[in-house]
């Protein structure tokens, strides 16, 4: 999966990327990040779709508007117009390939939907058939993803955090530290059914009155269990080439958003992963900004990545590091405009603070505000004599 190009599409008008090893999607609310990445996954793994929801018992025969209403949600299926065009590596993807019988490939792209904590609402994964027909795909599946995991492929596991087996030390404790402060999340029968809690200080609180932080990230963590765990019958993750995550940083504090880049540097590593994170975080593109400024200094390159992770001499961070400069961060822009309110793309990964478009220098309006800040209390610091 190199190249990706959408034209006439629902709210987009011309979108193309062009994938590294870390592709980063910023824009507004409502610039059409989320549709790009959600008609991704259905061109790269249409055939197991359609296997799913055959085996979920939906029935759309040959029509390929009750596979997008499906797919999208209810009433969605408009979003593809009679000039539509997508392609994926070159290769054209149309409308009336969608109803077609798939032919049982494996599922291939790790979604993780925006959405996700309304895949874990009271404290358990929903199962696929509990949503209501206007929650999109990604969602349902990423729930049952989540479902299936931690029933069969967890060992019937009691405790969920902290695991030795599950994530590597480095990040089992940065995530310790920054998200649950020596809580722990276990198992526990409530009402016949067995929920997360957070055991802390002698209190077994219920999942609705954890921070926002904790309930966001939660299924976040799951996520990360599916790909780096050992290998399960349940979740193949050998068989995943991609992973989408969608607005990682929600309710984090920017010390945990730098707990999760630093995971999503080890499913690219380790995993093999290409990963690609759509974001409202300026944490994100900071990263990839020092990432692309350390990529030319030869010399002190991994002095420089070590200071940015906090990483001590002799830690196995140093070890999971190694190589990284060899990968590619992509970062593009989406933004409505040309006249018409369409949502087309910019390819800001120079990340150039000097470079004469501002969309480039500010990082797609990232770091707009500080900017502006900065010039005004700059200003008034010198009209005032300081």
């Amino acid at each position: 999966m190199n190249r990706f190009c959408i034209q006439q599409f629902g709210p987009i008008d011309n979108i193309s990327i062009d994938f590294g090893d870390l592709t980063i999607l910023v824009g507004p609310q409502a610039s059409g990040k989320s549709v790009t990445l959600e008609t991704l996954k259905l061109a790269v793994d249409r055939d197991y779709i359609v296997d799913t929801l055959d085996r979920y018992n939906y029935i759309f025969g040959h029509n390929a508007e009750k596979i997008l209403n499906v797919y999208y949600g209810e009433g969605m299926a408009a979003i593809w117009k009679k000039y539509t065009k997508i392609e994926l590596d070159g290769k054209a993807f149309v409308r009336k390939n969608l109803p077609k019988k798939g032919s049982g490939n494996d599922e291939t792209l790790f979604y993780i939907p925006a959405q996700r904590i309304l895949s874990i609402p009271d404290g358990r994964p929903k199962y696929f058939g509990e949503f209501d027909n206007s929650s999109p795909y990604v969602l349902r599946s990423f729930s049952e993803t989540l479902r299936l995991f931690m029933q069969h492929g967890m060992g019937n596991a009691d405790v969920l955090f902290p695991m030795g087996n599950r994530l590597k030390g480095f990040l089992r404790r940065s995530f310790d530290e920054s998200i649950f402060h020596k809580a722990k999340i276990i198992m526990e029968e409530r009402a016949s059914q067995k929920k997360m809690v957070l055991n802390v200080d002698g209190m077994s609180i219920p999942f609705m009155s954890w921070s926002a932080g904790q309930k966001e990230f939660m299924p976040l963590l799951l996520a990360f269990y599916c790909l780096s765990a050992p290998p399960s019958k349940v979740v193949k993750k050998e068989k995943y080439k991609y992973v989408v995550i969608e607005e990682p940083e929600m309710g984090l504090h920017p010390r945990a958003i730098i707990s999760v880049i630093l995971q999503i540097l080890e499913l690219i590593q380790s995993g093999g992963y290409k990963v690609i994170v759509s974001t409202h975080s300026p944490v994100f593109l900071e990263f990839a900004w020092a990432f692309n400024l350390l990529k030319e200094n030869k010399e002190h390159q991994y002095e420089g990545l070590y200071e940015i992770f906090g990483v001590p001499e002799n830690s196995p961070v140093r070890e999971m590091l190694e190589g990284l400069f060899d990968k590619t961060i992509k970062t593009y822009y989406f933004k409505r405009g040309n006249g018409n309110g369409k949502v087309v793309s910019h390819d800001i990964s120079s990340l150039d603070v000097t470079d004469t478009d501002t969309i480039i220098a500010e990082w797609g309006g990232l770091s707009e505000f500080s900017s502006l800040v900065s010039e005004i209390v700059s200003k008034y610091m010198i009209d005032n004599g300081e």
